[in-house]
């Protein structure tokens, strides 16, 4: 595509070229080879070709000298492996384009035996300004090594798509996002491939890799033909790599068994990985194989074929062992994998297609039952979640995604009158279980261990259950009667909650285990201490961390902010709790401190909006350099912050600009840049890691038998619906520790369900996204009322039938690869 612009564009710069280069070396005759697909370019090479002849620039006696040199043009038929210099030749001789084992090299024995010079397109058509300029002109771009510029043709999941020419020793960064533009639709980068369908893919940790021969070959990839795709979150790296190896294969010549029967093989292996029917030992299979193709192919097409492969195993190596060892792919695009990509979206795998369309018949108790089976807390979800499953949703490609989360708080909501007691799924059991912590992990799995017959008792440090959800989240998000609800149906299901019950002040897990007779302990101790800014006048009087902040709020212990300015330092939901809490507390100014950008904020977008809307100022790029006051806060010195190279998540790193400190008034100084599990209540009973989360196995298993781990103590401050996930696999691995068995999480939550399309999905292929009502603005001043107000039942069903239903294939996938198993099964008496 770049020699092909080159071609159409200036192609007289490609001939001027090749006449320099045949003056340089002596040569009488050239060939230009074109693929017969492009018609504009070879239209125009013959003209710009007769008028450099008709000027007397190429042909005999080049401008009155005893030069002599003419050019030809060869139409090929587009077959790739011709882009090999000896395949080239034979193509070019009239014979089938196959390459020859080297030596000898075109050089010395080329086009029908005589020395031959092949260069592409871009290196031609760079001669004649090195000649024109100079050998200085041109080295002053580019690197020590590398020099000069090169046309990429940079596509993918960009905003700014198309041919680029860029000097050497640009960054892949800086292509991707200065030139590209960033990401599309405001995804998240996850790998660029560079060279080619040949090239390698690399990820988040090497886009401050510089653009030249020596630092990709050493990254994994290579410089290629000048392709250069960048892919989103959305893409399956293991789908991506079949894609190119699938080009591979059917562009090999089959001259050398290698490429032929090795191509083959890998693509064989890589789609069966794809279909979730793949084993560790292919990895190592491939790893094996690629080693053969490059030693013992004939040309670059075989030995460069398993690099897409290699650095997708390299670098993505987790979500090939997804596909294998789960059975899940991470992106939820491989079709066998994937009921639904909200499905596979959700950590928690809630059947969002079936609730959706049993919301629109009206059937509300078998929708909840449904999002039950997995996620017990849709009231609070209905209101709190991060809707991955919106992020993934197909309707968002036709307009915009389905609101799933209104329609599973409409759906949630109608049940309150009529509270839902769990059903006891198993018989009864000797065992008592101990959960420490009432967050939504702890919560989900003595909800689960209490349905499958366990005795579960929960004991809470604090004097009200539910963890952050109670005392970091606000009311005017998730108000106490919604909360309370769904921790009563814990409470209904047998579990008991104790609280004012903490570990390493009132118990310790030798005591759970060894005196008080539980036979298994679930740590969900979350991650509620804040970490320090780590400045000067940080211990003064109105200084607070958001975490310690938003628990007296809730506990009715909340400070008089009557009047006063606020700043809150972060950039998270908590740094946005806090600072809407505050104005709600009285502030008269509230100020949000953020050392990166608006886009690099971790809290939700929604969030920040309305903040914005409710008066929240905000500072980006700005860092606090220390606390000022006499005693207690007066004011906080700040320092402008631009955008240096990126870091391991794929944010440009702040550095500081110099001599750009200021000042802002402040009464009250809010951190909030973080939370870490507060661990020394374990007092070193299991093992720590190094960021105080909890060490853990596979199956959540801490360095204690019997000792199990779930929710934000072991991945970290994360979300409600993420802590959901891991109660359901803290349950199952307690389940399966005090059963002695291994059984698999679906075995035990059930089998997904289908439910029946029972309306026509094109009458709802315009219909758009509702809108959620809300508590007017000025409404808000004063008080913690929910700013949400829920959907009618008309827009929630509405709503629930613009799902497109994309289980739906799944479920005909399925049934088709079961009818083929039942084809392939013959009986001996039919046989």
């Amino acid at each position: 595509f770049m020699d092909r612009s080159i071609c159409e564009g200036d192609p007289h710069s490609v001939i001027e070229g090749m006449a320099i280069g045949a003056y340089a070396i002596g040569a009488r005759d050239g060939f230009i080879y074109c693929r017969a697909e492009y018609p504009v370019a070879l239209e125009r090479l013959e003209v710009a070709i007769q008028q450099a002849r008709e000027y007397g620039l190429l042909g005999e006696n080049i401008v009155g000298s005893d030069f002599c040199f003419d050019l030809q043009i060869k139409e090929g038929a587009g077959a790739f492996v011709c882009g090999e210099e000896t395949a080239l030749i034979a193509s070019i001789e009239g014979r089938r384009g196959e390459p020859r084992p080297r030596p000898p090299f075109p050089a010395q024995s080329g086009l029908w035996g005589r020395p031959t010079n092949i260069n592409n397109v871009e290196t031609w058509a760079n001669v004649p300004p090195i000649i024109l300029r100079g050998a200085e002109w041109f080295s002053s771009i580019g690197t020590e090594r590398s020099k000069g510029t090169k046309v990429f043709a940079l596509t993918g999941q960009v905003n700014n798509i198309g041919l680029v020419e860029v000097p050497m020793g640009i960054t892949l960064g800086d292509i991707v996002f200065d030139v590209g533009g960033g990401i599309a639709n405001g995804k998240r980068f996850k790998a660029v491939q560079t060279g080619g369908p040949l090239g390698g893919c690399l990820p988040v940790a090497y886009l401050n890799t510089p653009i030249d021969y020596d630092s990709l070959t050493e990254a994994g990839a290579t410089m290629g033909s000048g392709g250069m795709i960048v892919v989103d979150e959305d893409t399956c790296m293991v789908d991506f790599a079949r894609f190119f190896l699938t080009f591979a294969h059917v562009e090999s010549c089959g001259q050398c068994t290698p490429c032929r029967v090795g191509g083959k093989q890998m693509l064989e292996v890589l789609t069966r990985i794809t279909e979730g029917k793949g084993r560790e030992e292919d990895l190592v299979f491939i790893e094996e194989l690629a080693n053969v193709m490059a030693e013992s192919s004939l040309c670059a097409l075989g030995k460069l074929t398993p690099p897409p492969v290699l650095s997708v195993l390299r670098f993505f190596r987790e979500e090939v062992l997804a596909h294998i060892k789960e059975k899940r792919c991470p992106a939820g695009v491989c079709k066998a994998l994937v009921r639904a990509r909200c499905i596979n979206a959700c950590p928690a795998g809630v059947d969002v297609p079936s609730y959706l369309a049993l919301v629109a018949q009206g059937t509300y108790d078998e929708a909840l039952a449904a999002h039950r089976s997995r996620n017990p807390f849709p009231l609070i979800c209905g209101r709190v979640c991060p809707t991955f499953c919106e992020e993934r949703c197909r309707r968002g490609q036709v307009d915009e995604p389905v609101g799933i989360r209104w329609v599973k708080r409409f759906m949630a909501d109608s049940e309150l009158a009529r509270p839902w007691t769990p059903p006891r799924l198993e018989p009864d059991k000797e065992e008592k279980v101990a959960v420490v912590g009432s967050g939504p992990a702890g919560l989900t799995a003595a909800l689960r261990l209490a349905q499958w017959g366990y005795r579960v008792t929960v004991f809470e440090a604090l004097s009200v259950a539910g963890g952050m959800m109670t005392v970091g989240i606000p009311e005017y998000r998730l108000p106490r009667e919604i909360l309370q609800a769904e921790i009563d149906l814990i409470v209904r299901a047998g579990v008991e909650i104790r609280l004012n019950s903490a570990l390493g002040r009132d118990f310790s897990l030798e005591d759970l285990l060894d005196k008080r007779g539980f036979a298994a302990v679930v740590l969900a101790i979350g991650a509620h201490s804040n970490r320090r800014l780590g400045i000067p006048g940080e211990d003064l009087k109105g200084v607070m961390s958001g975490t310690v902040f938003l628990q007296d709020v809730a506990l009715g212990r909340a400070p008089d902010l009557g009047g006063s300015r606020v700043v809150v330092v972060g950039g998270g939901n908590v740094a946005i709790d806090a600072a809407r809490s505050a104005l709600r507390l009285g502030a008269s100014e509230v100020h949000v401190v953020y050392r990166r950008t608006r886009e690099d904020m971790p809290a939700w977008a929604e969030e920040v909006a309305a903040a914005e809307e409710e008066g929240v100022s905000f500072h980006f790029l700005t860092n606090p350099l220390r606390i000022l006051g006499d005693g207690s806060v007066k004011e906080i010195e700040c320092l402008h912050q631009a955008l240096g190279e990126f870091d391991a998540s794929g944010r440009r790193r702040p550095i500081p600009v110099e001599k750009s400190e200021f000042r802002m008034s402040a009464d009250v100084v809010i951190s909030a840049i973080g939370q870490t599990p507060e661990s020394s209540c374990l007092r070193g009973e299991v093992q720590v890691n190094r960021d105080g989360t909890l060490t853990v196995s596979h199956d959540l298993a801490t360095s204690r038998a019997g000792v199990f781990a779930a929710g934000d103590a072991v991945i970290g401050p994360a979300t409600v619906v993420e802590a959901v996930a891991q109660g359901n696999l803290a349950a199952l691995a307690v389940d399966n520790y005090l059963r002695g068995r291994e059984l698999a999480l679906e075995e035990k939550l059930g089998p997904y369900m289908t439910a029946e399309l029972t309306y026509d999905l094109e009458e709802y292929g315009k219909v758009k996204r509702t809108a959620m009502p809300e508590l007017p603005k000025e409404s808000r001043q004063g008080n913690f009322t929910e700013i949400e107000q829920g959907l009618s039942e008309e827009a929630a069903q509405i709503e629930a039938r613009r799902c497109l239903r994309c289980d739906l294939e799944y479920v005909s996938l399925i049934e088709e690869d079961l009818r083929k198993d039942e084809l392939l099964t013959v009986s001996p008496s039919e046989g």
